[in-house]
């Protein structure tokens, strides 16, 4: 298995302007799998409860995705509930219930511990080190996190990011980390933390890669209508992976060409309500959507 993922599963409550949707499936993992699933073979290290859905287990071995990493623990599933303005930039955290997650213990199977890309999603950076440790030599690791483990768990963390090859992050994550406000500044300071490449999103605006040999940046797909946000990030980066373990390899290029990727399969999350869009999307719809995306950046 050359991708990995390490990361959570989960059921969503969803509230935005137009519409409320209750207990959808969602998850960093989950996200990032069945999006990078359209590139390659993808295998999934998480945990779940008793409670979770047969259908939701069915549809992402569907899709492609490795389960047999995926722990299935008494108890319920992780569960968080939010809800987003009209505008779509300002997100409201409802509730977060962390149930079997809490004391989630990753246990990489034999078969994917020698996985040449990994991502490590957003969790306790002492759940991603212990995920990282049990995986050998693998060419590109990339992480994400969030601002509550840059609150709360910062040497964890920094730790952490002396150990991989790409971090990526949102705007307001970069600056909390290095304390900049500019965002260039922000990237150029996280790279001394550790990471070589640094993918910083901006939403809406669009995302940008810094590292050596490797600035770039790029604009988000203009999506006609927005249905629901949540995961966006999440399918960036699966693209993004997707695409770079498909390559084969880590080069300045690729990264750079991954961009492309991850955006065109973050504009396809966003069209639907959990990952209804995304767990239909197809490799060909990819294909042409980043084809426009470069007649779009293209002078």
């Amino acid at each position: 298995m050359s991708l990995l993922a390490i990361g959570t599963l989960a059921y969503d409550t969803i509230e935005t302007a137009s519409a409320t949707r209750e207990e959808q499936l969602g998850g960093s993992a989950t996200y990032f799998s069945l999006a990078a699933a359209l590139f390659g073979p993808v295998a999934l290290v998480g945990v779940v409860g008793d409670d979770f859905r047969k259908k939701d287990t069915e549809l992402l071995g569907s899709r492609g995705v490795d389960l047999s990493g995926l722990e299935v623990a008494k108890g319920k599933t992780f569960r968080w509930a939010g809800r987003y303005e009209a505008d779509w930039n300002t997100r409201h955290t409802i509730s977060t219930s962390l149930n079997v997650f809490e004391h989630f213990d990753p246990k990489v199977p034999h078969a994917s511990r020698s996985a040449r890309f990994l991502f490590l999603a957003n969790a306790a950076p002492e759940i991603q080190a212990k995920a990282l440790a049990q995986v050998v030599s693998p060419v590109f690791v990339m992480a994400d996190t969030m601002n509550l483990w840059i609150d709360i768990a910062k040497p964890a963390l920094l730790d952490l990011l002396r150990k991989v090859d790409a971090v990526i992050l949102n705007d307001e994550e970069a600056r909390m980390l290095t304390g900049e406000k500019n965002l260039l500044r922000a990237a150029t300071k996280t790279l001394t933390l550790g990471p070589r490449f640094v993918v910083l999103k901006k939403g809406e605006h669009g995302a940008f890669l810094i590292g050596k040999g490797a600035h770039f940046a790029l604009p988000a797909y203009p999506v006609e209508e927005v249905v629901d946000p949540t995961g966006a990030g999440d399918s960036f980066a699966g693209g993004f992976m997707g695409h770079v373990a498909a390559e084969g390899n880590a080069e300045p290029a690729t990264l750079r060409r991954s961009m492309v990727h991850g955006t065109a399969a973050a504009s396809f999350c966003v069209e639907g309500f959990g990952v209804e869009r995304l767990a239909r999307c197809t490799k060909a719809e990819i294909d042409a959507r980043c084809g426009e995306l470069r007649a779009i950046v293209t002078v």
